[in-house]
């Protein structure tokens, strides 16, 4: 079954702000490179699989931003691919109607339209780079890219990567292993020759200039955590060892709370803490949903529960919002304090 081209996406669903894409992009960049103090907040969902709820949090997150954003840039953690080590469904995108009809088309209109519309109400996206051939459909969107665990490794994703003009995060392997990330964004930020689609959905030769965006993220292993300060300072240093500019981002879900949802907010204090007097730790990320926890997807989607996840467990969204308020106040009561005993 033939799918519709990037280009005929595109066309139906068209970016009708592309200037306010470019700005947050622009500000993203300047986050990393820290010409401007705030953390990136890259925050939402493990996955999306009901646009409704997804939507709602949106919204929250966008009212919430008003209070927050002299501390953080927020980004709606927008998750339609989901990578899978061994089974499992694998994301809205190709099952968008959660029963197994893999309805490919109609998940990335799905996709497309979400992102649009999450944009038009003012805050910027992230999702995870995990099927290169996906992008296309989406590369005018994203704000942020991710490149996870299992992919930072592969040279197809390091190849997408170098081809963006936006910040993309190689996360260290499930071992903890940072070189493999740090090889990744090395090989990104070099021009690459490959093989990819055009607009128009055909095959054609790729010429990417390379990605000076690209960074570290630490996000913890399957034996233990990295975010405390002497992980964080071994990573900086490898950083500095590859000549690359010392910047992390934090991921407070996977190996950094031992996959307890609740343990999220330990790591988020403990990073926005380090990040008041470590100018080098750019941003973290957070699952989050408008309910805490997460629930089997079973065999009728209707049955499910609203607002909660069917991957990794989230932490609700009255707890974001508390954890997010405090850290703000925080965080900007000692930049200021720092201000002051550094002022003639």
């Amino acid at each position: 079954m033939l799918l519709p081209t990037p280009a005929q996406i595109k066309d139906e669903l068209p970016l009708i702000f592309p200037d306010r894409i470019a700005s947050w992009r622009k500000e993203a960049i300047q986050i990393l490179e820290r010409k401007d103090p705030r953390l990136a907040l890259i925050a939402g969902p493990c996955s999306v699989h009901d646009v409704e709820s997804v939507y709602e949090y949106a919204v929250h997150l966008k009212e919430l931003s008003n209070e927050i954003n002299s501390a953080f840039f927020p980004v709606m953690r927008i998750f339609f691919e989901k990578a899978r080590t061994r089974l499992g469904w694998k994301g809205m995108l190709y099952d968008p109607h959660l029963d197994g009809t893999h309805d490919i088309e109609e998940g990335i209109r799905k996709s497309r339209s979400l992102i649009l519309k999450i944009a038009e109400l003012g805050i910027p996206c992230a999702t995870e780079l995990l099927e290169p051939l996906v992008l296309p459909y989406f590369d005018d969107l994203i704000v942020w890219g991710l490149i996870g665990a299992r992919t930072s490794a592969s040279q197809p994703h390091r190849q997408l990567a170098s081809g963006l003009s936006f910040p993309v995060g190689f996360k260290n392997d499930f071992r903890g292993d940072v070189d493999v990330a740090i090889a990744g964004i090395l090989s990104s930020r070099i021009p690459h020759s490959h093989i990819g689609i055009d607009s128009n959905g055909r095959i054609c030769k790729v010429q990417s200039r390379g990605n000076p965006y690209t960074h570290l993220v630490l996000r913890g292993s399957d034996s233990g955590s990295n975010y405390d300060p002497d992980s964080i300072a071994i990573a900086l240093k490898s950083l500095k060892d590859h000549r690359l500019d010392p910047r992390v981002v934090i991921d407070c879900s996977h190996g950094n709370c031992g996959k307890d949802h609740n343990k999220q907010k330990i790591v988020f204090k403990s990073v926005v803490e380090q990040a008041a007097y470590n100018p080098n730790i750019a941003g973290l990320m957070l699952e989050s949903y408008l309910f805490c926890g997460k629930q089997p997807l079973s065999d009728d989607p209707n049955f499910l529960s609203y607002g909660v996840s069917i991957t990794d467990p989230c932490l609700g969204w009255e707890e974001t919002e508390t954890l997010l308020r405090s850290t703000s106040i925080s965080l900007v009561q000692k930049w200021c304090s720092q201000a002051s005993m550094t002022s003639p």
